[in-house]
């Protein structure tokens, strides 16, 4: 293991030990394995799925406990036996797909976010509500040097899974008039509307009935319209997005999505859809649900970044304060992100 510079025996973690709070602990820094990288982690941004871990609605976290975070971004400062792909200094960004077996049909056939065997940072690996955490060679991105952690951290997953549903979006919206509704607009819903925005598309947001604030932050980044989630559109949707966990938002989207139009459900959970007449349906509407995402995803998705100005906006609390984070970011409190720092 090459490590030029020196690392401390213990760190500051905040655990996830089957219980509703989080554990703030001081414990072992992680040894990276062979084809594994330390990183010394600068940013984590707070995932609505960290909270379906916490809450139980994932079933198979690690035991007795995980740390969790998968939106992270750090600087390598140490290296496993048989890592030439990156170097000590190198600022990375780590998601929520941790690791894929590489061998099942689904990753011989490129779609490794389908892998029959996968690990998940945050959830069976330890993630990044900590002040170091070792990631997989393969599945830590290499970053640009001038981005900002804090800014960018939701990207790795807020705005991936945002990445991934667009594209299954964009052939109804090239169809048609270029319509894209998005119902939750939260650290997802707010990048992929400025992505959406900057290639020409039209955004719809959908939110909390009464949530004013969450409908004056969509107006202020160019939405065309922003209505309450049980509202019909005012212009019948070519697209939509779902980012919220609410099952019924499904036959509420479909009501103003137009024949043949595209339905993305985004979230790696929801709660249970209800019965629905088959005429919301019918006209060749199309439900599809988006699961991880792959290395490709990422790789095209920084790519973009790098070229198109996208902001977050992001609320800043120490890692101590996550447990406060995370409710924040469960009573809809905040506008965009919150971002640990350690």
């Amino acid at each position: 293991m090459t490590a030029p510079e020196k690392i401390p025996g213990k760190m500051q973690a905040m655990l996830f030990k089957g219980r509703s709070v989080l554990d703030f602990e001081t414990i072992e820094v992680p040894a990276p394995e062979a084809g594994q990288v330390l990183i010394k982690v600068e940013a984590c941004a707070v995932c609505r799925t960290d909270l379906h871990v916490i809450d139980g609605d994932l079933k198979k976290p690690k035991t007795p406990w995980v740390v969790p975070g998968h939106e992270i971004v750090g600087r390598i400062v140490a290296l496993g036996a048989d890592v030439s792909e990156h170097k000590i200094g190198e600022r990375v960004g780590v998601p929520w797909l941790a690791s894929t077996c590489g061998t099942c049909a689904f990753c011989r056939r490129q779609e490794e976010n389908l892998c029959d065997e996968p690990q998940f940072t945050g959830y069976t690996k330890d993630g990044g509500f900590a002040q170091y955490t070792v990631a997989d060679k393969r599945f830590a991105f290499t970053l640009p040097e001038k981005i900002d952690p804090i800014e960018f951290s939701p990207m790795l997953c807020a705005g991936l899974i945002g990445w991934r549903c667009l594209r299954f979006a964009r052939p109804a919206l090239d169809k048609g008039e270029g319509r894209l509704g998005i119902y939750g607009f939260g650290a997802a819903g707010h990048i992929v509307a400025q992505v959406a925005i900057q290639m020409g598309y039209k955004i719809y947001a959908f939110v909390r009935k009464g949530d004013q604030q969450a409908i004056d932050f969509a107006l202020s980044l160019g939405a065309t319209y922003a209505g309450a989630s049980d509202e019909v559109s005012p212009q019948t949707l070519d697209a939509a997005i779902i980012f919220a966990t609410t099952g019924e938002l499904v036959p509420a989207a479909l009501k103003s999505l137009r024949k043949g139009g595209e339905l993305v459900l985004g979230g790696i959970h929801m709660s249970d859809i209800p019965a629905l007449p088959y005429d919301l349906l019918w006209g060749e509407r199309t439900i599809q649900s988006v699961a991880n995402l792959t290395r490709l995803d990422g790789e095209e998705f920084i790519a973009y970044l790098a070229k198109n100005k996208v902001t977050t906006s992001t609320t800043i609390r120490p890692l101590a304060e996550a447990n406060q984070a995370i409710a924040l970011l469960r009573g809809g409190k905040i506008s965009g992100a919150v971002v640990l720092r350690p």
